[in-house]
Formats: structure tokens, sequence, C-alpha cells
């Protein structure tokens, strides 16, 4: 499992983070945990494998959003007790 965390440059309120969201959930249909905020300017998300920076990017820039840095990591699925 790998999660992505994008810094997304013109997210002004909740609805643009839903509307990233979105965009983010249409370009990575296997993504879960996708969650944004305009305040960080960012968005996190995680998939089963690394996922194509350009496919977002093209897609961020279509609904008027610009992506600065896309960050990879290794992530581990965490149980109830640790």
């Amino acid at each position: 499992m790998v999660k992505t965390t994008l810094k997304i440059d013109g997210m002004m309120c909740g609805m643009c983070e839903s509307h990233v969201n979105d965009i983010v959930r249409k370009a990575f249909p296997n993504a879960s945990k996708v969650k944004s905020s305009h305040r960080k300017g960012e968005c996190s998300f995680v998939t089963e494998d690394k996922v194509d920076g350009n496919v977002i990017k093209d897609a961020l820039d279509e609904m008027g959003y610009k992506l600065i840095a896309v960050n990879s990591e290794n992530y581990e699925k965490r149980g109830i007790f640790g």
C-alpha cells in the first residue's frame, strides 16, 4: 500500500476539497482514505501501487487547480490496538 500526498494550489473552501476528492477518485478508482484540506493545500489518499503524477496533474488542471508536488510513502494499515 502507498500513501500519496498532493500539494495543490487553488483550493479555497470546503467545496474545493470535495471537487479535488472527486477528481482523485475518478483518476484512481481504487483510492481509499481520500481527504483534502484547503487550509493545508493538500490532498492525501491510499492506493495499492504508486500513482502517476501526470494523470492527476492533467485532471486537476482541467478543473482549475495546480499540482505543486507529489509525495509517496509506504503505508501500513493499522489495527485497533496499534
